[in-house]
C-alpha cells in the first residue's frame, strides 16, 4: 500500500492509481502529472511513467515540461531520433528553452559527439540562472575530450560555488594528476581548507599528494589531520600505514591497519598489508595467518594469493608455492600472474607439460613477456615437441622479430625437422653470440651456425 504522507506527490499518486482501477478517466492537471510521472521514474517504475505521460500528454498536449520528460525518456531508451523530434516541437513552442539545450547536450554526448554536446552546453550556459550544474556538464565533456585545462576550469567554478563538493573536488585533483600540476592541486586543496579546517576528505587528498611528491613528514601530518577531523575514516588509516609501510616504520604502519579494520568490516586488502609487514619483520608465521585471512575474506584477492606463493618459493618449499598457486588459480581462473607463476614453478620442477599448459594460458590472457615465450618453446623443447615448439616460436617472433634467444629456437626447430634452408636463415641473428649458441647445444646438439 502506497503511503501518501511518505511523499509529497502521494496524494496525486493514490488518485491516479485509483483512476486506472476503475478505468474511469479524471482530470489532472499539467503540474499533477508531471509529479506523478517524475515519482514512478525515481522508484524505477518506467512503465508506470509512461503510462501517466501518455495520459498526461492527452489532457495537456503541447505542454512544454511533459514534452521534456518525454523526451527524456526517449533518451533514456537510446531512441534519440525520437528525442530530437519532440526537442524541436518544444524549441518552437518555448524558444531558448535551456532544457532543450542541455537534452541535446545528453543525446550527442550519448553519440560521442562531445564537441557538439559542449557548443549545446554553452548555449544553456547563457540562458540559466543557476550555472553550478551546467558548469559539472561542461568539466565532464571536456574530461571525456582528455582536455584537463578545461575540464579543470570548470570543476573550479564548481568549488568554489559549493567548495565541500567532493565530486567536482575529486575530478578536478584528476586533472591535475594527468596535467602533473601537483602544486596547483595542493593549492586548490589549501583553498578547501582555508574555508573547512576539519575537512577530512581535503586532510586526506593533500596527504596523497604529498606522498607521490615525496614530501614525507608532512603527508603523515595531512593524514593526522585527516583523522583528527574524523578519528573513523578508514582511508586515512590505510594511507597513512601505507606510507609508514614505505618509511620502514612497520609496527605503526600494522598499528594504523589495525585501527583501519575496527573503523570498517574489514576487508581482504588490511590484512594482506599486515600480513606483507610480518613477513618483513621475520614473522612468518604471523605473516602467513595474515595473507591466509585476507583470501579466506576475498577469495579473488590476487595479490594475497601471489604474496604466499613467493613466500613459499623464498622458502625452497616448492610444492606449498604451487599448492597455492592452484588454489590462487581456482579462485581467479583469468589472473595473468598467477598462471605465469604456475608455469615457472612447473618449469623449475621440470613438469613441463604442466608448464606448457600454464604458458598457454597466459599468453592467451594477453601477457607476451619475453621470458613467458622463452619458458613456453623451452618446455616443448624438453618435450621434443618439435613442431608445436617451431609454431609458438614464430607467434613469439611477430613480438620480438629481432631477438637472438628466439631466432636459435626457430633455426634449431627448422634444423631438428630436416627443414635446413629455413634453418639458417635465421643464424644471422645470432651468428656471433656463440654463448648463445653453447647455451642452446643440449637441445640442438648438431645445429651449425654459419655466419
Amino acid at each position: 500500500m502506497y503511503d501518501e504522507f511518505s511523499d509529497p506527490a502521494g496524494a496525486s499518486v493514490i488518485k491516479f492509481e485509483q483512476m486506472l482501477k476503475t478505468d474511469k478517466i479524471q482530470y489532472f492537471d499539467a503540474q499533477e502529472f508531471e509529479t506523478i510521472t517524475q515519482h514512478y521514474l525515481d522508484n524505477g517504475q518506467n512503465n508506470m511513467a509512461k503510462r501517466a505521460l501518455k495520459l498526461g500528454l492527452e489532457q495537456h498536449p503541447n505542454n512544454i515540461e511533459l514534452l521534456l520528460v518525454k523526451s527524456e525518456l526517449f533518451v533514456f531508451d537510446s531512441e534519440f531520433s525520437e528525442a530530437e523530434s519532440l526537442l524541436n516541437l518544444v524549441d518552437q513552442l518555448s524558444p531558448q528553452n535551456e532544457e532543450v539545450f542541455l537534452q541535446r547536450a545528453n543525446i550527442y554526448s550519448k553519440r560521442k559527439e562531445h564537441q557538439e554536446a559542449i557548443a549545446m552546453l554553452n548555449r544553456a550556459l547563457l540562458l540559466t540562472e543557476d550555472p553550478l550544474d551546467v558548469w559539472s556538464l561542461l568539466g565532464m565533456e571536456y574530461l571525456l575530450v582528455e582536455n584537463y585545462e578545461a575540464a579543470a576550469k570548470y570543476f573550479k567554478l564548481c568549488l568554489k560555488e559549493t567548495p565541500l563538493d567532493y565530486q567536482s573536488l575529486y575530478n578536478i585533483l584528476y586533472c591535475f594528476e594527468h596535467l602533473e600540476k601537483p602544486q596547483e592541486a595542493i593549492f586548490i586543496l589549501n583553498e578547501v581548507l582555508e574555508e573547512h579546517p576539519y575537512c577530512e576528505v581535503a586532510w586526506h587528498q593533500l596527504g596523497k599528494i604529498y606522498t607521490q611528491t615525496k614530501r614525507y613528514e608532512e603527508a603523515l601530518s595531512a593524514y593526522e589531520f585527516a583523522l583528527i577531523s574524523d578519528d573513523t575514516f578508514t582511508g586515512a588509516y590505510v594511507e597513512k600505514g601505507k606510507l609508514l609501510e614505505q618509511l620502514g616504520r612497520l609496527n605503526e604502519a600494522i598499528e594504523n591497519y589495525q585501527i583501519a579494520m575496527q573503523t570498517s568490516d574489514p576487508g581482504g586488502y588490511a590484512y594482506h598489508r599486515i600480513g606483507v609487514c610480518h613477513l618483513q619483520l621475520g614473522n612468518k608465521q604471523l605473516g602467513v595467518n595474515f595473507l591466509k585471512e585476507s583470501i579466506h575474506l576475498e577469495p579473488h584477492f590476487e595479490k594475497s594469493w601471489m604474496g604466499l606463493i613467493d613466500f613459499f618459493l623464498k622458502e625452497n618449499n616448492n610444492e606449498k608455492a604451487l599448492y597455492y598457486c592452484k588454489k590462487g588459480l581456482q579462485a581467479n581462473e583469468d589472473s595473468v600472474q598467477l598462471w605465469k607463476k604456475n608455469g615457472e614453478i612447473h618449469y623449475s620442477m621440470k613438469h613441463y607439460s604442466e608448464a606448457d599448459y600454464a604458458y598457454e594460458n597466459t599468453v592467451a590472457l594477453g601477457n607476451y613477456e619475453l621470458e613467458s615465450w622463452i619458458q613456453w618453446i623451452d618446455s616443448l623443447l624438453h618435450l621434443q615437441e618439435w613442431n608445436k615448439a617451431l609454431k609458438i616460436g614464430l607467434q613469439a617472433r611477430e613480438f620480438y622479430p629481432e631477438t637472438a634467444s628466439i631466432a636459435i629456437r626457430v633455426a634449431g626447430c627448422y634444423h631438428t625437422l630436416g627443414k635446413k634452408d629455413e634453418s639458417q636463415y635465421f643464424n644471422r641473428a645470432f651468428s656471433k653470440d656463440q654463448s648463445l649458441v653453447a647455451q642452446m647445444a643440449h637441445f640442438f646438439p648438431n645445429l651449425v651456425v654459419k655466419s
